[in-house]
């Protein structure tokens, strides 16, 4: 099929090479979102995906909005047979959605119907699941709510942070997503309307649910801190200054700190939950790098008594 695949992030760049390399389908051209500021000075960059394409000699557009006339009549001129989609990160109208035969095919992170939104793998972490994956659908103006043409599983380890599990997925997304263009084309695959049961949403995180709430137990504290790295970052106060949490571990034989209480002995640094303590591994003291906890600790000499989130 003649394919316009639509992504921005560096977790969409995955499935564009799965698809350039693709022998039975063409990548006539890619949208993304437009360059954005980034770094300390501020300068306009391009997407990853926009500069993947670049290095392989594809057509890019990036639409302010894609409803603008213009990028719709520039999609009627390549006319593609099936657009698919990772992560794009804009809304499509019934304009262009209308305008492939086969329709906008998109890589969601999660099992549908459970997680959609835009932090699908963010949630699932942070809700305890065991197990998530990734599903091919095809897109309607709802939500994330299209019937489903195929799914891949995925193990959500104990020490998993988003990051870890969103590179994994988006390789074992890649292969589905083209799976699916083929399945499409020759006819062999269908999609199967979502189940109306289970459904769940995974609304962008904000910077108030990266926020520890050390009366919970360690094993939401965990969570959190997992699921929130590497963005936005789980966070806590101290001394009246944000220090991120890039790092924790469950420390179960520890039960004799107050929720948020420290404790700091040679190489570790204990912090009390709900239920036991965590033990800080990495933290990042407000404008400073990210640098190991204990190291962290004998800096700023913490004093019998001192807790976090205060």
């Amino acid at each position: 099929m003649r394919l316009v695949f639509a992504g921005t992030p560096e977790v969409a760049v995955p499935a564009l090479d799965a698809l350039i390399a693709s022998e039975r389908h063409e990548v006539a051209a890619v949208v993304t979102r437009p360059d954005a500021p980034a770094g300390r000075g501020r300068r306009l960059v391009a997407s990853p995906v926009a500069q993947r394409a670049e290095e392989a000699g594809i057509e890019v557009l990036k639409p302010a909005r894609p409803r603008d006339e213009d990028f719709l009549a520039r999609l009627r001129e390549i006319a593609p047979d099936c657009c698919p989609v990772v992560a794009y990160g804009a809304l499509l109208p019934k304009a262009a959605l209308d305008i492939p035969p086969r329709g906008w095919v998109n890589l969601h992170f999660s099992l549908l119907p459970a997680w959609r939104g835009a932090a699908p793998v963010q949630h699932a972490i942070m809700a305890g699941d065991e197990v998530t994956g990734a599903a091919t659908f095809l897109i309607e103006e709802g939500l994330d709510s299209g019937p489903v043409y195929g799914v891949v599983t995925e193990e959500i380890r104990p020490t998993d942070t988003s990051g870890d599990l969103l590179t994994r997925l988006a390789f074992a997304g890649a292969g589905l997503l083209v799976a699916t263009m083929d399945g499409i084309e020759d006819g062999t695959l269908r999609a199967v309307p979502q189940s109306e049961e289970g459904v769940s949403l995974a609304p962008k995180i904000t910077v108030e649910d990266a926020r520890v709430d050390w009366s919970a137990p360690a094993l939401r504290v965990d969570r959190v801190v997992r699921g929130c790295s590497p963005a936005p970052g789980a966070w806590t106060v101290f001394r009246g200054e944000r220090l991120k949490l890039r790092q924790v571990a469950l420390a179960p034989d520890r039960t004799d700190l107050a929720p948020g209480e420290l404790a700091v002995g040679k190489n570790t640094v204990h912090a009390g939950t709900g239920s036991h303590a965590v033990e800080l591994l990495w933290v990042q003291p407000q404008g400073k790098k990210p640098m190991a906890a204990a190291d962290w600790a004998r800096g700023v000499r913490i004093a019998a008594g001192e807790r976090l989130g205060e």
